[in-house]
């Protein structure tokens, strides 16, 4: 018999494998370890070349650089590239967000403030309210937006012309931007999860800002466990520097970095509970699939979104889940990192089942 109530004990602590921010204080601790400048950034090669040829361009014939949209999951480095790239053209950056924005009026003050060349860059740009994305077309193409002052019979539409600017879309759901909005950027890039070895170098470039002594093999131990990710990386550098401060004399090696990890319930892939309580469920409950994220939802008791945007990518990404037609199907490879015997899917999972579901 499944013990449903165990997993979701199990997957109701903090993730700190999450990709996504889980606040202010991370975003500044973030922010002090961020690349300045093009040269500075490591990982995601392909990229770097093809913005270094749009930005040499750019400012060779002193006009402003096409539109960009940067799309990928969450923790890759959208916004640091944002941030470089205004650094790059030695523009000012404007920061905002689609929720932040809820009506045209609402950008009017960052449209009309930015000077020739300057970068806007809105993040989650996916999340913007349609009559707010209309309203950026004229923008974008035109540099000039038509806006409606007061309303009713006495209402007014003026044209206002706008400085050339740069606007910088971020999104982690590429596939939710209407194509009228995807077809008015000049360039778009793509965020690849990073390699371990990007990821060692960038842990050793954090590691070096911090001042915290660390071999390389521990670096390499946490690059293995990030899930590709370097807000990931970051944040558990952060948290192995804590225990290494505490239980080993502030230096980090590769068995204090495997007892740190270990105790927040991460394994040598990077999985935490929700993760394997994820595969658990698909393979145990459903029979290895094919299963639909709804169910699969609601079975673990997490949020359908939580699934697509945060577990999801990384299982698909190493090949421990596949999506098909008819839903979610583990693979043989999943099953191995669970230590269950593999069967076909559909098929009933000979060993005894519920497991992973125990609170031990």
């Amino acid at each position: 018999m499944f013990v449903l109530p165990a997993i979701i004990r199990h997957v109701a602590r903090e993730r700190i494998i999450s990709q996504q921010s889980i606040g202010h204080d991370e975003d500044a601790f973030n922010l002090s370890l961020r690349p300045q400048r093009l040269d500075e950034v490591i990982g995601q090669r392909a990229l770097i070349e093809q913005l270094r040829i749009a930005l040499e361009a750019s400012k060779a014939r002193s006009e402003p650089m096409d539109h960009v949209l940067l799309a990928g999951p969450p923790g890759l480095g959208k916004t640091t590239f944002a941030h470089v790239i205004a650094n790059e053209l030695g523009a000012t950056i404007r920061i905002t967000s689609g929720p932040a924005i809820s009506k045209p009026g609402d950008l009017m003050h960052w449209l009309t403030e930015m000077k020739r060349g300057d970068v806007l860059f809105i993040d989650e740009i996916h999340r913007l309210s349609k009559p707010v994305e209309e309203f950026l077309y004229s923008a974008m193409e035109d540099f000039r937006v038509d806006f409606t002052i007061d309303s009713g019979i006495s209402g007014r539409t003026v044209n206002i012309p706008l400085k050339p600017f740069t606007l910088i879309g971020a999104t982690t759901r590429s596939g939710l931007l209407t194509g009228a909005l995807r077809d008015r950027f000049g360039m778009l890039f793509h965020f690849d999860f990073y390699q371990q070895e990007d990821l060692a170098e960038i842990l050793a470039r954090s590691a070096g800002k911090l001042k915290v002594p660390a071999e390389a093999a521990a670096l390499a131990t946490i690059a293995g466990r990030s899930r590709g990710t370097p807000r990931v990386a970051n944040r558990l550098l952060k948290r192995t520097r804590d225990f290494a401060q505490v239980r080993a004399e502030g230096r980090l090696t590769p068995e204090v970095v495997d007892k740190a990890l270990d105790l927040q319930g991460i394994d040598k892939l990077g999985l935490d509970d929700l993760d394997r309580a994820f595969l658990s469920t698909l393979i145990q409950v459903y029979r290895g699939g094919p299963a639909g994220i709804e169910a699969l939802a609601a079975t673990l008791g997490q949020e359908r979104d939580t699934l697509e945007d945060v577990v999801e990518p990384y299982l698909l990404q190493i090949g421990f889940v596949i999506r098909t037609k008819q839903g979610r199907v583990a693979t043989q490879a999943g099953y191995g990192h669970l230590g269950i015997p593999y069967a076909a899917p559909g098929q009933p999972v000979s060993e005894v089942q519920g497991q992973l579901f125990d609170e031990s």
